[in-house]
């Protein structure tokens, strides 16, 4: 053990290695230095458990090279989405149009009129880069935008209850992902939470019933992620609207969720609300995403009358939920996708969702081809169907085309496995003991790249 242990080598000695040499060319000694130190810790205290019997500069070497690498690698990777759901939130969601990519680093590598109207020379407000636009394609008489939808509710409620109660539904008190529950954002909000009706039912005559001089919002939340069927009814926005305009005191929230500015229907998706509907029925404020069925990047999007949005971009908490330049231009430059003739052939999500099936057929039964030549792989071109994600028509199935594939000796979870991890990673599904690639979610020009990656692994 003595002997092992005066083996080691100093930090020195490794610092002079060619291999180190080449990472200290790209990140400050003080980083390499510690990493090194850590590794030669971590041999010393493996030779003193006996669980290493020989000192291997060349394998000590490697950690330490392995080691910054890590540090300075981002966990954030581009990804090709295979799993067939377009709006999959732990991909990010909604993929930006090349024009919102342009946009942003336009604004993000310089300055930007953010917050300067270059006309008057005076100081103006952010919200005027897209507030123009939003008006143009939705309705309303003023518009605001915040990081995201749940910052957009939060905000609403502060502003417009004033600590007094918001009146919501028990069928409509959704969760979110990630354990966000709607309560729990209405009580950062400091409104008062008023349940009304019944999980499956709730009528017009609840709301009514529970409306006093303590009340202040009567809302609706779009329950996107999830379904109540059978013996279930709810109370639409007019009748909430008809409902507020008996009490001057009270003002129609409407919390749609997705926010779909398309018409999804010609698709095969139906029922999803639209902004203008809610607008036009008469609500006060409308919130919903912009980077589910928009499009566009994060941020959460209120929309309606302008004595209620006043209140809403006057409120503290505005400041700490307001968007950046960058995230500014990217919901701009989308905006102007839909002010264009035809959307759909810009928009990244309404590209996927309207790609006609038999294109989906022929490119599946080209790479399930290209695959099988490959040593070990079977695959084969079936049809399939998907969902669309990210909370919306949970129910609904779409139509797709997928390529289902099977390895010799690799089970299909190390084939998820080894795609996930490769140089471009490529996410599928397993489902029914079948390892799928949907092409429903892959643009066509990443065929290839599925491919390269078989070939790799």
């Amino acid at each position: 053990m003595n002997d092992l242990l005066r083996n080691i080598p100093s930090v020195t000695e490794l610092l002079e290695s060619d291999e180190i040499q080449e990472v200290l060319a790209s990140t400050q000694s003080e980083f390499v230095v510690a990493a090194a130190r850590q590794a030669l810790d971590r041999l010393r205290n493996a030779i003193l458990a006996h669980d290493e019997h020989e000192v291997d500069v060349q394998k000590l070497t490697l950690d330490i090279c392995n080691q910054v690498k890590s540090l300075t690698r981002s966990p954030l990777q581009s990804c090709i989405n295979a799993t067939g759901i377009i709006l999959h939130t732990g991909l990010g969601r909604a993929p930006l149009a090349q024009q919102a990519v342009d946009a942003m680093a336009e604004a993000g590598q310089g300055y930007s009129s953010v917050e300067l109207n270059l006309a008057t020379g005076k100081r103006s407000q952010r919200v005027e880069a897209v507030e123009n636009k939003l008006l143009q394609l939705f309705g309303g008489e003023a518009a605001a935008v915040v990081n995201n939808n749940a910052g957009a509710t939060m905000l609403a409620l502060a502003a417009l209850s004033s600590g007094k109660e918001a009146v919501v539904s028990r069928g409509e008190l959704v969760e979110i992902g990630g354990s966000f529950r709607m309560p729990d954002v209405m009580k950062m909000s400091q409104a008062v939470l008023r349940e009304v009706g019944t999980t499956n039912k709730t009528r017009a005559a609840d709301y009514e019933a529970a409306i006093d001089e303590q009340t202040a919002v009567l809302m609706k939340v779009h329950c996107s992620n999830y379904e109540i069927q059978g013996f279930s009814q709810s109370t639409s926005v007019e009748q909430l609207v008809e409902i507020a305009e008996r009490h001057e005191h009270v003002v129609v929230v409407d919390d749609i969720g997705s926010g779909a500015l398309y018409d999804y229907s010609q698709f095969g998706i139906q029922d999803e609300p639209l902004p203008s509907q809610s607008l036009q029925a008469g609500a006060d404020v409308v919130l919903f995403s912009g980077d589910k069925l928009l499009g566009g990047p994060q941020c959460g999007i209120l929309i309606g009358k302008r004595e209620a949005l006043e209140k809403i971009s006057t409120h503290p908490m505005m400041r700490a939920l307001r968007l950046d330049k960058t995230i500014l231009a990217a919901l701009a430059a989308t905006l102007d996708l839909y002010l264009a003739p035809d959307p759909t052939q810009s928009v990244p999500i309404l590209q996927l969702i309207s790609t006609p099936l038999e294109e989906l057929q022929t490119r599946a039964q080209s790479l399930a081809e290209s695959i099988s030549e490959i040593s070990d792989y079977t695959a084969t071109a079936m049809e399939d169907v998907t969902y669309l994600g990210g909370g919306s028509v949970p129910t609904q199935e779409i139509k797709t085309w997928s390529v289902s594939i099977k390895h010799a000796q690799r089970s299909d979870d190390e084939l998820s496995q080894q795609l996930r991890t490769s140089a471009t990673p490529v996410l599928g599904r397993i489902r029914q003991n079948e390892f799928k690639l949907d092409l429903r979610s892959v643009f066509p020009h990443q065929d290839e790249l599925i491919l390269e990656a078989f070939q790799n692994i």
